[in-house]
């Protein structure tokens, strides 16, 4: 390959052609990339280049378009303003391209080998006669036919990809365009590009917009604005409203759109008669608002109301047993069997959990929560009860089964949700189950809570557990919080803390917190702080405490037992940045292992990831949003990376799939909810001013176990302290509540 040097253009432009080699580093929210690349011109010598790579995969040759720098530290380097793939033409750069795994199938044994055998033909016999790959040791016809499918997906990719490159979409999410549309994705693109961002996950609004505009769809049509509203409203349910009133999304989509108001009201009245949105007027403190929801939101609300109040005033009844007990008799024997007398509060909500179809139990860290569902269970198992217990995580699922000694399951394996979000049970096809317990149900959102509620037969009793005071659920709508301020349903909060428990530097402390007081940060052997006022030393205080003191002091394992929670992703002490570094001090690069690029993120075995999308297809019945695991297996020649989940199952992930995964070391203390972990460190910057909030921090303390460590500002800590929690979400699940009994 020799590098092009042709004159620059009108621009000043230049080309290069260049195996990409090494990528040093790579952002990707920016897409800005730092890479090492091989050219004829350089010899072993490697060159670097600077801009936006995303997408471009070790081993291949790219035709690289831009200017010639010098950077005052790092000397001459190749400034990129865009590229584009090309086959390799030498032995050696064929050789590399075909064992960088980017044809399935094809690993670097296989690729010297089918080398060896053709030569710098081998390109064209993959192309026009694969059958003739059997000739090559070790390729029947099987695995040779294999290859030639994953060469003419590749080529029917790239062709995608050249066409996306030129509205600025990145190589990960053409291809993913591709494996949603196939032959039909250009189709797709120039005629309906709206339709991408509510079919192919990784595409919003804004990317779709990109392109409507690229390819001619006028600024203010009818199309982009009921496009621009879905997205409003979208937005907001990632922020957890199940609606927006109607002036603010038109406010907010004004805003978003960029055109005259006056054209935002017609296109959300076409909207609503198309029933492509709802509104619904709805009570509000001093009066109603018109309310507008997306369907899904709005029929889970209703749904889940009249569920919960068709479970709560049923006639049938399927733990009869306890409405004529005797309560001292019963809770005599309970004692005896566990060794511990019930507190008042806990009586209280044990006789109510077994005599209520629904009730809901809620209560901080130290004052009983687990013991109490504990006997709930003891009794209902005394009676035979066919009790089944569920929470929202695999994490939280296992510790519900080893306080009750009873069988847990997530939320949605119990479901068996499908593709599509359908479940297997529902009040056609009920559970079979006289007792339902729900544990951590503060991070229930409104649309699993209604799936749930529709699978409980008429007569059960369903008790659901949680922290009021922790975040609301990732998800639209904050159930619990909506619960509790529903006189309908019966209630009990438990509020004294138990006397062991005041030896807990993470219960006191969780406590003072969530009252608006500082934390105690000397005197308990289990709660710490690590001041550091400036916030990229934090990062790497942060990473010091993970991977060596806490290991050496405690002897914990610092993948398995240490969770990083930050407030924000983003940041110098953001989780994206501190995953970069914890990688590189617990699982680092090595030459004699694989590892595999993709967008921003390197993956390794061993790296600790988590789930970012519901998957149905993927596993034996699906991995879930906040699944987090360990990557056991990597093979280039397969394109797989393999995943062993914390609910010890393992999955397979096409390298064409990874943007489903991140790293995991850090993760947002909004991503920890229903989990809970041995060791939690927590850095605290004012760089996250905007986050620091009393119960994002009482959520992340109340994570731990065994030990906290807060490490950073001494003024983030107090703001967090001081700043109560955001303004309450758009829901109307609590006036929903107060309808009627059904007769």
């Amino acid at each position: 390959m020799s590098p092009v040097t042709n004159a620059p253009d009108a621009a000043g432009l230049r080309e290069l052609e260049a195996v990409l080699e090494r990528i040093t580093y790579a952002n990707e929210e920016t897409g800005y990339t730092i890479a090492r690349v091989a050219t004829d011109r350089t010899g072993p010598d490697l060159l670097t280049v600077v801009g936006p790579l995303l997408g471009a995969q070790i081993g291949e040759s790219l035709r690289l378009t831009g200017l010639w720098t010098t950077h005052p530290k790092y000397g001459r380097q190749f400034e990129v303003r865009s590229y584009t793939t090309v086959l390799p033409a030498t032995v050696q750069g064929i050789r590399r391209y075909l064992g960088s795994g980017l044809i399935k199938g094809i690993g670097p044994v296989m690729a010297d080998r089918m080398v060896g055998h053709f030569g710098t033909d081998i390109l064209r016999v993959i192309e026009e006669e694969p059958a003739r790959l059997v000739e090559v040791y070790g390729l029947g016809p099987k695995r040779s036919k294999r290859i030639g499918a994953a060469w003419e997906e590749q080529k029917a990719i790239k062709e995608v990809m050249v066409f996306l490159q030129g509205h600025d979409v990145s190589t990960s999410l053409a291809v993913r365009i591709y494996k949603k549309y196939g032959d039909e994705s250009i189709a797709v693109v120039r005629k309906e590009p709206y339709r991408l961002a509510a079919d192919v996950w990784g595409i919003g609004f804004k990317t779709a917009d990109t392109i409507a505009r690229a390819i001619g769809i006028p600024h203010d049509s009818p199309e982009r604005i009921k496009a621009g509203l879905q997205y409003t409203l979208s937005q907001a349910a990632d922020n957890g409203h199940c609606y927006l009133p109607e002036p603010n999304l038109v406010t907010e989509a004004t805003k978003i759109l960029e055109v005259p108001r006056e054209l935002v009201g017609p296109c959300l009245a076409d909207a609503v008669a198309a029933e492509e949105v709802v509104r619904e007027r709805v009570p509000v403190a001093g009066g109603e608002v018109p309310a507008v929801y997306l369907l899904p939101f709005h029929r889970a609300e209703r749904s889940l109301a009249g569920g919960l109040l068709d479970l709560l005033h049923a006639k049938e009844d399927r733990l009869p047993g306890f409405r004529d007990v005797d309560w001292d008799k019963a809770l005599a024997w309970l004692r005896g069997r566990t060794g511990t007398e019930l507190a008042p509060e806990q009586e209280e909500a044990v006789r109510l959990a077994l005599t209520s179809r629904v009730a809901v139990l809620t209560g901080g860290p130290g004052c009983g929560k687990s013991f109490t569902v504990r006997s709930v269970v003891e009794l209902a198992a005394a009676r035979k009860a066919k009790i089944v217990l569920v929470a929202p995580t695999g994490r939280a699922a296992k510790r519900l089964a080893e306080l009750t000694g009873h069988e847990a399951a997530t939320v949605h394996r119990l479901l068996q949700l499908q593709p599509g979000g359908d479940a297997a049970y529902d009040r056609d096809d009920p559970l079979d189950a006289d007792l339902v317990v729900v544990d951590e149900t503060s991070m229930v959102d409104v649309i699993l809570a209604n799936k749930l509620v529709k699978a409980i037969p008429r007569g059960a009793h369903l008790l659901l557990v949680g922290d009021v005071d922790q975040l609301p659920s990732v998800g639209a709508g904050e159930v619990l919080r909506d619960l509790l301020a529903a006189d309908a349903i019966p209630r009990v909060r438990l509020t004294k803390i138990f006397r062991q428990a005041q030896k807990s530097g993470i219960v006191v402390n969780a406590h003072r917190i969530n009252t608006g007081k500082s934390p105690h940060v000397q005197g308990f052997p289990d709660f710490f702080l690590f001041p550091c006022e400036d916030t990229e030393p934090t990062a790497e205080l942060t990473v010091d405490i993970v991977a060596r003191r806490i290991p050496r002091r405690f002897g914990l394992d610092p993948r398995r037992d240490v969770q990083v929670l930050a407030p924000m992703h983003r940041g110098p002490a953001g989780a994206g940045t501190l995953n970069t570094l914890l990688q590189e001090a617990l699982t680092p690069h090595r030459d004699d292992r694989a590892e595999r690029r993709y967008g921003g993120r390197v993956f390794r075995v061993g790296d600790k990831v988590t789930q970012l999308r519901n998957n149905y297809d993927k596993g034996a019945a699906g991995i879930f949003n906040g699944t987090v695991g360990v990557v056991t297996g990597l093979s280039l020649e397969e394109r797989t990376l393999t995943v062993r989940t914390d609910e010890d199952e393992n999955v397979d992930y096409d390298f064409a799939e990874l943007d489903e995964l991140a790293h995991a070391y850090a993760m947002t203390i909004h991503r920890s909810q229903g989990s809970e972990y041995p060791a939690v460190v927590i850095p605290l910057t004012t760089s996250s001013w905007m986050m620091l909030r009393r119960n994002l921090l009482y959520t992340a303390v109340t994570r731990a176990k065994r030990l906290v460590v807060l490490t950073g500002s001494r003024r983030a800590l107090a703001a967090a302290v001081r700043t109560a929690g955001a303004g309450r979400r758009h829901t109307s699940l609590t006036h929903r509540l107060q309808a009627p009994a059904p007769p």
